[in-house]
């Protein structure tokens, strides 16, 4: 029942986030607000292609938390901010989390129910390029039901990035998930 008001919440601070967040150069992923206690707890979750550090998550909490302090009548009293980077876990649903992928083992549900599993080649405007069993695939995003990135203990098999870039050498990628929480 409370999740009305929370959106109404979200869709009216929106746009201050979004300028924020873009004036540093990222890209306003998801906002979630939710009642905590006394207080509501303000999430949201940013990315770029070069990735999110702590230092760049501290930055973008005081440009956040100014643009917030501005909007003080929409949330209505004292909030936590919460802003950090998505996990790995995050499905893949933009082009641009295709690209952010990169190399990555990511597993796929087609709309037509067959599943994949590929590393993330060339992510193109309507269809990204999967290395599917040594063999390259064009899957076009509207194909896909879900996609996520499959965690990786080892370094991917040389073979692979040899296939999808030409250099042995690519593949090493953090995991992201960097977070930062300011009380207001």
């Amino acid at each position: 029942m409370a999740r009305p008001q929370t959106e109404q919440l979200c869709a009216a601070v929106r746009p201050a986030v979004e300028r924020a967040v873009a004036s540093v150069g990222f890209d306003l992923e998801e906002i979630d607000i939710r009642p905590a206690g006394r207080r509501k707890l303000v999430r949201v979750v940013v990315d770029a292609d070069s990735g999110v550090g702590l230092d760049d998550i501290a930055t973008l909490s005081r440009r956040v938390g100014a643009e917030l302090d501005q909007h003080d009548e929409v949330l209505g009293g004292p909030y936590t901010l919460e802003v950090t980077s998505p996990g790995v876990d995050r499905p893949l649903t933009a082009q641009r989390h295709w690209r952010r992928a990169h190399l990555r083992l990511v597993e796929v549900s087609l709309r037509d129910a067959d599943k994949i599993t590929g590393r993330v080649g060339d992510a193109g405007e309507d269809a990204v390029q999967l290395l599917v069993d040594g063999v390259l695939r064009e899957v076009r995003y509207a194909d896909v039901d879900r996609a996520s990135v499959v965690v990786e203990f080892r370094q991917p098999p040389a073979a692979e990035l040899r296939a999808l870039t030409g250099d042995a050498h690519e593949g090493d990628r953090d995991g992201g998930g960097e977070v930062a929480e300011e009380q207001k």
